[in-house]
């Protein structure tokens, strides 16, 4: 049996809740040590015919998968989740660089543990 999975770029709906952050890594998405600058993006992809959506967290030093959810629909519930379950593991006050797309713009969770928001 072949498995074909189809991957695209989701494009998710952009509101005015909330305010567009700077894009503090301005495309450098290298970093120098564990934990410095995380990323995420939602993508969607097709499997078995069903369309699934994807919205992981990487450490872009290693490019390790910090988190990761999976849903059959793109819910902002879904990124929240992971992240309040994410950050929970990790202290207050890190200097963490966390980047995303423009998609989704709930700081109160950044903000609580002192993580820095970098959009683009």
């Amino acid at each position: 049996m072949v498995c074909h999975v189809k991957i695209k770029k989701y494009c998710s709906y952009k509101s005015e809740v909330g305010k567009i952050a700077p894009n503090l890594l301005n495309q450098d998405f290298q970093a120098e040590c564990p934990n410095q600058k995380w990323g995420t993006d939602v993508t969607e992809f097709s499997l078995f015919r069903e369309k699934l959506y994807l919205s992981p967290i990487l450490d872009l030093y290693s490019s390790d998968l910090i988190s990761y959810m999976i849903l059959d629909r793109p819910v902002l519930s879904m990124v929240t989740t992971m992240l309040d379950q994410t950050f929970a593991k990790i202290p207050i006050g890190t200097n963490l660089i966390f980047h995303s797309n423009q998609g989704w713009q709930d700081q109160r969770i950044l903000q609580k543990k002192g993580i820095r928001q970098s959009m683009s």
